[in-house]
C-alpha cells in the first residue's frame, strides 16, 4: 500500500469512527454493538474494532453487565470546551433566562450544522405544562421558528442552496413542504425578521423565532419561545415579539466574536 492509499485508508476509519460516534449520540442509556452494526451498515468485527479504540481514548464506555457501549466523558470534555469557546455557557444563559421569566414560557437556542439545527440552550417554563428542549440535539429547519430564521438569514448563497435542497418533510399536516412555498414563506421571515411555526413540527406546539445576527447582518444562532398550542394563541404568542428581539440583542452583543462565522 502506497503513503496515498495509506492516508485514505486513515480518512477513512477516522470517518467511520465519527459515525460511530454519531449514533452512539442518538443512545443516552446505550445501545447494543448489533444494533450499531445494523445501523451503520458496518460488520461487527469493524464495529468493535472502532468502538474499542474510542473506549481506549475515552470517547466512548461499555458496560459488562448491560453489554451495551455510551459516550464517553471525552465527548462531554470537548463539548464543554465548545460551548465555553462559542460563549454558549456563561453568555447566553442569563438572557435565555430572563426570557423566560418575563413570557413563562421555555426559551430555546440553537444554531444551524449543515441543514440541522443544533439545540445548545434550553430554559424550561414554570408553567405546570411546558416544552422541553434537548441540548445537543439535531432538529429540523424547515418547520422550526428557531430553523426558519437560521435559513433566512443565512449568506446568500448558502440560503439559496438550503431553500432548494432542504428535505422538506412533512412532520404534521400543518408543515410546509412545497417548495415554492417554503421559498415564499423564508423570504417573507426574512422580510419581517421573525418565524414561526404554528404545530409545524409537532401537533400541540406553537413557537416563535428571531435570529441572533452577527455584524453583517448573519444569523449565528437563533432564539426562540415555545408553547403548548392550548394556552399560547398565535397572536398572544407574536405579542412577546419583543422580549424575544431584546434577547437576541443581547445575544448578539455578550457572544463572542468567535462565535461568527469567518471571524
Amino acid at each position: 500500500m502506497d503513503d496515498t492509499t495509506d492516508a485514505a485508508a486513515k480518512r477513512d476509519m477516522v470517518g467511520k469512527a465519527l459515525l460511530l460516534l454519531d449514533h452512539l449520540a442518538a443512545y443516552p442509556s446505550g445501545v447494543p454493538l448489533s444494533t450499531l452494526s445494523r445501523e451503520t451498515g458496518f460488520p461487527l468485527s469493524t464495529c468493535h474494532r472502532l468502538a474499542a479504540a474510542l473506549i481506549r481514548d475515552g470517547f466512548a464506555t461499555f458496560d459488562e453487565d448491560s453489554k451495551r457501549y455510551s459516550l464517553g466523558l471525552k465527548v462531554f470534555s470537548l463539548a464543554q470546551y465548545v460551548a465555553h469557546r462559542r460563549g454558549f455557557a456563561g453568555s447566553a444563559l442569563p438572557a435565555l433566562e430572563e426570557l423566560t421569566e418575563q413570557t413563562r414560557e421555555t426559551s430555546l437556542m440553537s444554531v444551524r450544522s449543515a441543514h440541522n439545527q443544533l439545540y445548545v440552550h434550553h430554559v424550561q417554563g414554570p408553567q405546570q405544562v411546558s416544552v422541553i428542549g434537548t441540548p445537543g440535539g439535531l432538529g429540523p429547519l424547515h418547520c422550526t421558528s428557531m430553523g426558519k430564521v437560521l435559513v433566512a438569514y443565512a449568506p446568500d448563497a448558502e440560503r439559496k442552496q438550503l431553500v432548494d435542497d432542504l428535505d422538506l418533510v412533512a412532520k404534521t399536516p400543518h408543515t410546509i413542504s412545497d417548495r415554492a412555498a417554503f421559498a415564499g414563506m423564508i423570504d417573507q421571515v426574512r422580510e419581517q425578521g421573525y418565524a414561526v411555526a404554528d404545530e409545524e413540527h409537532e401537533i400541540g406546539i406553537r413557537a416563535l423565532g428571531v435570529p441572533v445576527l452577527s455584524p453583517d447582518g448573519h444569523a449565528v444562532a437563533a432564539v426562540s419561545i415555545a408553547a403548548p398550542s392550548y394556552r399560547m394563541e398565535m397572536a398572544r404568542m407574536v405579542d412577546l415579539l419583543p422580549h424575544l428581539r431584546a434577547a437576541a440583542e443581547r445575544l448578539s452583543i455578550v457572544l463572542p466574536i468567535a462565535t461568527f462565522p469567518g471571524r
